[in-house]
């Protein structure tokens, strides 16, 4: 590992912070994408019946 130092808490935090940040930006666009379809197939089979 990389020597960083007496920043290393700080820095490990600060990675830590990003990656959970990231995965749950990915995870709510993936939700959002799930509401959004079904909201979609609710709408087309409405103009089917």
């Amino acid at each position: 590992m990389i020597d960083l130092g007496k920043y290393a808490g700080t820095v490990l935090a600060a990675y830590g912070i990003s990656v959970l940040l990231l995965v749950g930006l990915v995870w709510h666009s993936i939700a959002a994408n799930t509401r959004a379809r079904r909201a979609l197939e609710k709408q087309e089979g409405r103009k089917d019946a």
